[in-house]
């Protein structure tokens, strides 16, 4: 697991879901002026140079935010994210793309909290630097199911826990269903967006399936494919589990999910869907 590297798939399509859901949910709690707490508990390194060795090896970014950068027909639910893709490259060029703690930090108030967890080696301590000046900010090496029991319930009672694992360990699909669990019980109006890739479809609904047998209740899944299900190696799709989701997210999606859908898939394969895996 500590082999993993975001840096190869910085910027892809599967960021751009992720990142578009989560500025949606940061932008929805900011609508209350109570403060809330932001957890990531996989964090990686922050900051992605597009133009690394690792990025240029895979090129992902290109078939991802590469094709949203210079669009001047975004909806508006993109505009939070872009705006923050777009302050990191404020000459103009596509360099740089921020990770999920750094669009949190530009998006999040003062009065809110963040804590991000990494135990990469080589990613730690470049998040580390990126949030030294931060006083909002902790940033730990650790392990970020963990801190599903240790940190919650946060003092705010209110809070978005943003769960993206590596995958890279088959266990990880049934881990993040006992940890969110843990969170859940802890805190249960807390909003839980987990992140997932579709690489064999039959995990993919395994882990639904366990997330229904837990009994939580408003259980969103997003997801977005650019290519057809496939027995070959690589991602096809992302999705996003969002639970407790607020209550304009799921109207929202339905209006970026298909603009998306045709910006990264323009020739029309793969899909999109927006599912209640558990109602009310």
């Amino acid at each position: 697991m500590l082999s993993y590297s975001h840096s190869f798939y910085a910027g892809n399509h599967a960021d751009v879901l992720k990142h578009s859901v989560q500025s949606l949910i940061i932008e929805s709690l900011k609508e209350k002026e109570k403060p809330f707490f932001y957890l990531d508990t996989h964090s990686g390194a922050g900051r992605y140079q597009l133009r690394s060795d690792h990025a240029e090896r895979t090129r992902e970014y290109q078939d991802g935010i590469g094709l949203l950068w210079q669009r001047n027909d975004l909806p508006e639910e993109l505009a939070a994210y872009m705006s923050v893709v777009h302050n990191f490259n404020r000459s103009g060029t596509l360099r740089y793309y921020p990770g999920s703690p750094l669009i949190a930090r530009q998006l999040l108030r003062l009065q809110d909290k963040i804590f991000l967890t990494e135990l990469n080696p080589r990613d730690f301590p470049l998040l580390r630097s990126e949030f030294q000046k931060d006083e909002r900010a902790k940033v730990q090496r650790a392990n970020g199911y963990q801190q599903l029991k240790s940190q919650l319930p946060p003092l705010s009672h209110r809070g978005l826990i943003l769960i993206d694992p590596p995958y890279q360990i088959k266990t990880d699909y049934q881990e993040v269903v006992k940890c969110i669990q843990e969170g859940y019980k802890r805190f249960s109006t807390g909003i839980y967006a987990l992140w997932y890739p579709v690489v064999i479809r039959q995990q993919i609904k395994r882990m639904l399936k366990e997330l229904e047998a837990t009994g939580i209740r408003r259980i969103l899944q997003i997801e977005l494919a650019v290519k057809p299900d496939s027995d070959q190696r690589g991602m096809t799709a992302s999705g996003i589990i969002v639970i407790n989701p607020p209550w304009k997210l799921e109207y929202q999606i339905y209006t970026v999910l298909p603009w998306l859908h045709n910006a990264l898939a323009p020739s029309g394969i793969g899909h999109y869907l927006v599912n209640w895996v558990v109602p009310e």
